[in-house]
């Protein structure tokens, strides 16, 4: 089984520990509130819930229900059960849905932010078992096997953690940015958390960003954010893709991706109506200039491309962190951290903020070893 095939596992232990997290969230506040754990079985309905709480409980578990099957399906058939695989394997995959999903209801009973529900635990695990008939669907008509070829034919062999912090983008995306695009904003909230943190001991004034006046972007370093924020994972893409010519396509893609995100983050935060309101001229500008580098350098090598990615998320960075929040992103941050988005709040802003580190983190492991052979040449062949 070759390490392409096999990512199925790793991936569903990954999404649990994900689920998890967005579970219990924040993670303070534990208590013994002198009720069973599993009392919230026979509770009451609640009674006020919303078509968007029950898409977003079957969506949460969908996808671990979809890893899972697919990591059993592979698993039962390598141990020769082949005509018992797909039952084993969307048992297996809903059992593990069911005892998460449990498993998490009932832990929330010691969290006083938390509110276990037996209709969230139905829904998760109706989730998890519908992800399981997909992955089976899927699996049955060919589909799978026809990406795992389509990725041969577009990616070098050495791609997932490229593929993975790509994929992971777009929901970083989600949680409301200073700045269009602008991830990884961390400066005046790990001040915040310092300052919080050495509050009544000397060392409270040794704290040298206290005395740093931050200075809002003006609309070209706005611009600038953009555009390297737009740039950054089209030139990620590339340093995992075989040929020049799907480089283009796949840039103008990206570029869609993050604008489709970012407006769907809008509409989350203030409504439809205001989807769009976040594209000013300077945030149009910097989508055009990051497009338009991103297709200059679809020419170079996989190398060149990993190295440039993680010098513009520097310089991204060293623009973006030293100024401060406006006041009307502190209220988009509100209606997230208090509305009906609090369940996902952390897990979100915890993508948004860590996403371009990460992607440092591969680039300097990326450039710190030999490149496989394949991964230097670029062809035209589209």
């Amino acid at each position: 089984m070759s390490e392409r095939k096999t990512s199925a596992w790793p991936l569903g232990q990954a999404y649990v520990a994900l689920i998890v997290y967005a579970s219990l969230y924040p993670f303070e506040g534990w208590r013994i509130q002198g009720i069973a754990p599993w009392a919230f079985l026979w509770s009451p309905w609640p009674r006020y819930w919303t078509g968007f709480d029950v898409l977003a409980n079957i969506a949460g578990y969908a996808p671990l229900g979809f890893l899972m099957a697919l990591a059993l399906l592979r698993r039962v058939r390598r141990s020769g059960e082949r005509p018992y695989a797909k039952t084993t394997a969307l048992a297996g995959a809903t059992l593990v849905g069911v005892v998460l999903a449990f498993l998490m209801e009932a832990m929330q009973t010691f969290l006083p932010s938390r509110v276990p529900s037996n209709v969230d635990f139905g829904l998760n695990a109706a989730g998890a078992m519908l992800g399981a008939l997909l992955a089976i669907g899927l699996e049955r008509a060919g589909a799978i096997a026809r990406w795992t070829r389509f990725r041969d034919r577009w990616f070098v062999p050495e791609s997932r953690g490229a593929l993975v912090l790509l994929a992971l983008w777009p929901f970083a995306l989600l949680f409301p940015a200073a700045v269009p695009l602008g991830l990884g904003q961390v400066f005046e909230r790990l001040e915040a958390a310092l300052a919080e943190w050495l509050e009544g001991t000397p060392f409270l004034e040794w704290l040298p960003v206290r005395d740093l006046e931050l200075q809002p972007l003006g609309p070209g370093a706005e611009l600038v954010c953009v555009a390297l924020g737009a740039l950054v994972p089209c030139l990620l893409a590339f340093s995992v893709m075989r040929s020049m010519g799907r480089r283009i396509g796949l840039a103008v893609f990206l570029v869609a991706l993050g604008i489709s995100a970012t407006a769907l983050s809008t509409a989350m935060s203030w409504g439809p109506a205001h989807a769009w309101a976040w594209l000013s001229l300077p945030v149009r500008l910097g989508l055009a200039v990051g497009l338009a580098l991103s297709l200059l350098a679809t020419p170079l090598t996989c190398r060149a491309c990993i190295s440039l990615a993680m010098l513009a998320v520097v310089v991204h960075l060293s623009l973006l962190n030293p100024a401060p929040a406006s006041a009307y992103f502190a209220n988009t941050l509100q209606a997230w951290e208090q509305g009906r988005f609090i369940r996902f709040n952390g897990l979100a802003q915890w993508l948004g903020w860590l996403w371009p580190y990460a992607v440092v983190v591969y680039a300097l492991l990326r450039v710190s070893r030999a490149e496989p052979r394949a991964g230097g040449r670029i062809s035209g062949a589209t």
